[in-house]
């Protein structure tokens, strides 16, 4: 007997293979048998403790994402929202430089610091929520591999949290590291992909400070102490080495070709794949294309360079639950102060309370708050501030920037954009992208997308809480690019799928997921493709603490399978904790 058949799907199986309609039976965790069906077949033969019918739907891998930041909240959340409720089954944190292990007793709050500044996850919110109970790396999983978890979650070792426990302070403020500096972090390294880490992550990117404005420890790390971790991440198991590089933010555009020359050289010394950030930038809009043909020429030298991009553009989402153009107002502080949310939003549509807000002198800058600032930028990117609304349209032309539509309704952009934030009662957000978007179209996303060297990454599922939700990849892939794309060429099924699940689960070395077949682990989701819809952005205050985040949902994803058990069934989370820990297999 089966512990679960799938019956009459249209199986999109993860390899990038034409879809074909079969049967998909599950025993112990497992896929046993994937029997294909032509038009008159029989159906597979075998009682099951459960039948779904998946007539008129999508059967596909269960997706990883490779680049996500829960590595504070699998303390307190088994579900691990917003992914779980976009097919997501595996997760892998521990990205960009940043982590909470190893830890010295008294370094908890210093990290916590770090996670808040570079990934915009309420410090208060970790500070309650995380359990602690750990100090070196492998005592730290073994505290996750205790949790049962609606996904399974592999995690990386952060350079930020390494060069604090082996250097202290000097560490921490980024001075340069001795010999025996360097040693201690090796060992620190090699022990941890021995414990099971999935890779070494790092960031050197200017972009990403703690909240002390300090940038992440590594950032100017010289190559003796990368080439070393770099050694150690080798000797460990031929994990990964994830970087998140300088220059990735637009910072200096001389910086990325340089960080691959080194990475390449790194990669033709160890038996590892090299992963790094890849996004277009407005200060040279074709350095990507660069980057990606550097990528895949040191694939044929015998170095494994893994460019990580992104789905859509890449930037932040701005409105009256977040950021905005009016958080130094002195009526709107007034108000948030007095007012709970609901009232909020009501005393906004008031036309006395907007023209008051609309009048005012801004309040000065805190210099002591990392992102007090934020204001003055929603101010003056009117031209590059989008509508996209509900349900959103993220490749959005220039008629929907606030700029335009503020001429078209004949007011001032600032007017328009108040305006258009008090849609959906005051919750409707604004995309400024940022980056990936310097042509108005998702063209040059289209052609990382289909780079041979290029990896889906970047969700940074779980963080930047207050600015993005970009979790919400994996539907966005099937909507936009597979079904809904009118600006341009689509992607194939087969392959956003393939990009979203084998690929990804490879890079990682986790050859156990990611395709349907015999022997391959159950992890599936069965999908209503023709009613599945991304739904906009929302404002929670759920995290501990009371602490907010943007979430978006997602409606279509009839059930989601984790190792055989039922996690998700129509977006609903079913209470079912087959999730687990994922260590490395080297």
């Amino acid at each position: 007997m089966f512990d679960l058949k799938i019956t009459g799907g249209t199986v999109v199986d993860g390899t990038g293979a034409d879809r074909f309609t079969a049967d998909v039976a599950i025993k112990d965790g497992k896929i046993v048998e994937v029997h294909r069906r032509g038009p008159n077949d029989p159906a597979l033969a075998g009682d099951a403790a459960e039948t779904i019918d998946a007539t008129g739907r999508i059967v596909a891998p269960g997706f990883v994402d490779i680049h996500t930041h829960y590595d504070g909240q699998v303390s307190w959340d088994a579900v691990l929202e917003p992914s779980s409720n976009h097919g997501v089954t595996t997760v892998v944190a521990g990205n960009c430089g940043v982590g909470f292990a190893p830890v010295r007793p008294g370094q908890e709050e210093w990290l916590i610091s770090l996670m808040e500044g570079v990934e915009d996850i309420p410090g208060t919110a970790l500070t309650e929520g995380i359990t602690w109970g750990w100090e070196t790396f492998g005592e730290y999983l073994d505290v996750i591999g205790q949790r049962e978890l609606a996904v399974d979650m592999g995690t990386q070792i952060a350079h930020g949290a390494v060069r604090a426990y082996a250097m202290g302070e000097r560490g921490a403020r980024n001075e340069p590291a001795t010999p025996d500096d360097i040693k201690a972090m090796a060992k620190l390294v090699q022990e941890a992909i021995e414990a099971g880490a999935l890779g070494f992550s790092s960031s050197r990117t200017i972009a990403h400070t703690a909240m002390d404005g300090e940038p992440v420890p590594g950032t100017f790390a010289a190559e003796d102490e990368l080439f070393a971790l770099g050694r150690a991440t080798a000797a460990g198991g031929a994990a990964v080495f994830e970087l998140a590089p300088q220059g990735a933010a637009g910072e200096d555009i001389v910086a990325p070709r340089k960080e691959l020359e080194w990475m390449r050289r790194l990669g033709e010394e160890i038996d590892c794949a090299l992963s790094f950030a890849l996004i277009q930038v407005d200060a040279d809009p074709n350095l990507w294309r660069e980057q990606l043909d550097l990528s895949a020429a040191a694939h044929k030298a015998g170095s494994r360079l893994f460019p990580q991009v992104a789905a859509r553009p890449f930037g932040m989402l701005l409105g009256f639950p977040g950021h905005h153009a009016f958080t130094h107002r002195p009526t709107y502080r007034r108000l948030q102060a007095e007012c709970t949310r609901e009232e909020l939003a009501e005393r906004l549509a008031d036309p006395k309370v907007r023209a008051a807000i609309l009048a005012e002198e801004d309040l000065p800058i805190d210099p002591n708050k990392l992102f007090d600032g934020m204001f003055m930028l929603a101010q003056n990117v009117a031209d590059r501030l989008y509508h996209i609304g509900e349900p959103p349209d993220y490749e959005p032309t220039v008629e929907r920037t606030v700029a335009a539509i503020a001429k078209q309704r004949g007011v001032d952009p600032l007017a328009a954009m108040y305006d258009l934030m008090l849609e959906a009662n005051a919750g409707a957000m604004l995309m400024y992208p940022m980056f990936n978007y310097a042509d108005g179209n998702h063209d040059a996303i289209r052609e990382m997308l289909t780079h041979p060297a290029g990896v889906l990454g970047l969700s940074d599922g779980g963080a930047h809480c207050s600015m993005i939700c970009d979790a919400s990849y994996p539907t966005f892939l099937l909507t936009h690019w597979a079904r809904d794309r009118h600006r341009g060429e689509k992607l194939p099924l087969e392959y956003v799928i393939r990009k979203q699940s084998r690929d990804t689960a490879l890079l990682y070395g986790m050859s156990d997921r990611g395709v349907i077949s015999v022997g391959k682990k159950a992890d599936l989701n069965v999908i209503d493709l023709d009613a599945l819809t991304l739904h906009a952005p929302k404002m929670a205050h759920d995290l501990p603490a009371g602490g907010k985040r943007l979430v978006q949902g997602a409606s279509g994803y009839d059930a989601t399978i984790v190792s055989g058990t039922v996690t998700r069934r129509h977006g609903v989370d079913t209470g079912a904790r087959p999730g687990r820990l994922v260590r490395g297999t080297r």
